[in-house]
């Protein structure tokens, strides 16, 4: 299943929310870039770290990244 309109339209998880949730997982956010915080939250998660390699399409419904991660092309 590819992502719909509605879960694009989902809110977009600001950076010190993407701190948060890495600190959560034991994950020291210091000074990673954005995509990198969150490939590392990704696999903490046992995911794939695939944010930002979706090109406009994901099978992962569900992610709380997905709706920036279909805004990087």
């Amino acid at each position: 299943m590819f992502a719909t309109k509605a879960a694009k339209k989902k809110k977009l998880m600001d950076m010190p929310k993407i701190r948060k949730k890495a600190e959560g997982l034991g994950i020291k956010p210091g000074r990673m870039k954005k995509t990198e915080l969150i490939h590392c939250i990704q696999t903490a998660e046992g995911c794939t770290p695939c944010f930002g390699t979706s090109n406009g399409q994901c099978p992962y419904t569900d992610c709380c990244f997905m709706p920036d991660c279909l805004k990087i092309r």
